[in-house]
């Protein structure tokens, strides 16, 4: 008999995770069974379902859950590394999948085409990342490139970090983007201050910033909307 019928085997087979997956596909599953299948056993005490119930309620929502860290999920009484490695690779292939795509290269027509391509997944950082999207001349982006990790008041982005990525990759412009990990897209005297010392050196240069996206909890600020370039 398999662990995982070992720790469900109370349940009726119907009722059980994985053959309910099978008979009626993973849509119709709550958000604890699916994590229950993930992490496929429990512990001596708990099966993988109330062990996946109180992972869940203890992150409060799936956004916080995909935002912690090995460390954090691995602290969890019957969850230790393997089961937090497991789940980081699953909603790390779940960011991928979404961002996926056959279609040619994103054109940058405004800041929302800007921001979509970088909200989903720098909106749940805890930390300050600050990266920038490399553009042609046809403001294709032609990458996507992370420049610093940590609070800007602590780790200020130096122009040479920044301009060092976009001359190596041949960007005929650039636009910025970090996130406030307070959910709040305000821009901050310190952002303001980075945004004129990056606009002067890109002006020097010939490689362009063309704006400033500040990212928060599924909203953002556009300093060039906001008339602060």
């Amino acid at each position: 008999m398999s662990d995982y019928t070992t720790l469900i085997r109370d349940l009726p087979q119907e009722e059980r995770p994985r053959e309910r997956l099978e008979r009626l596909g993973a849509a119709s599953l709550s958000v604890p069974d699916l994590i229950a299948i993930l992490l496929r056993t429990g512990n001596a005490r708990t099966s993988a379902i109330q062990l996946a119930q109180h992972l869940f309620a203890r992150f409060g929502n799936l956004k916080n859950l995909a935002a912690a860290t090995v460390q954090e999920l691995s602290e969890i009484n019957g969850i230790g590394l393997a089961k937090a490695c497991q789940l980081k690779a699953a909603f790390e292939l779940g960011r991928r999948l979404a961002a996926a795509t056959d279609a040619p290269r994103p054109v940058i027509t405004n800041p929302r085409d800007a921001a979509a391509l970088v909200m989903e997944e720098m909106r749940l950082f805890r930390e300050e990342h600050f990266r920038a999207l490399l553009l042609n001349t046809r403001n294709e982006v032609t990458g996507m490139q992370e420049i610093s990790v940590g609070s800007l008041n602590a780790s200020l982005v130096h122009p040479r970090e920044l301009f060092h990525a976009a001359i190596s990759r041949k960007a005929a412009a650039i636009i910025v983007a970090h996130n406030h990990p307070s959910g709040d897209p305000t821009p901050s005297k310190e952002d303001l201050a980075l945004t004129a010392r990056l606009k002067q050196a890109g002006d020097l240069l010939g490689i362009p910033v063309l704006d400033h996206l500040v990212i928060g909890d599924n909203r953002f600020v556009s300093m060039k909307e906001r008339g602060l370039m």
